[in-house]
């Protein structure tokens, strides 16, 4: 059984910056390909980023892309979320999900979630 596990959400100020970590259970992280989504009040959830499971291949959605960076850690079999110049409109529970194979930016190609994490940023 893999489980996913966020942490690192919070309050922040507009223009800002968080980490977001996410540690996952099991002896084949690297694996996985990995992938952060949010979901704002009111709104269906997008993606945000994913990472290869060997960590070389990123993708981005436009609206993050050079803000946030995802990287991973496979010794520590952990993904993180590097949120920077954060605005309002990123406001959101982060969700960190795992699938086996090549990464994708569909959400319902994913097989583990994580229970979220909330990020607030004020005006």
């Amino acid at each position: 059984q893999v489980q996913l596990v966020e942490s690192g959400g919070g309050l922040v100020q507009t223009g800002g910056s968080l980490r977001l970590s996410c540690a996952v259970s099991g002896r084949t992280f690297s694996s996985y390909a990995m992938g952060w989504f949010r979901q704002a009040p009111g709104k269906e959830r997008e993606f945000v980023a994913t990472v290869s499971g060997n960590g070389r291949s990123t993708l981005y959605a436009d609206s993050v892309k050079g803000r946030f960076a995802i990287t991973r850690d496979n010794a520590k079999n952990t993904v993180y979320l590097q949120m920077n110049t954060l605005k309002p409109e990123d406001t959101a529970i982060y969700y960190c999900a795992g699938k086996l194979g090549s990464w994708s930016v569909a959400g319902s190609r994913y097989d583990y979630w994580g229970q979220g994490t909330q990020v607030s940023v004020s005006s």
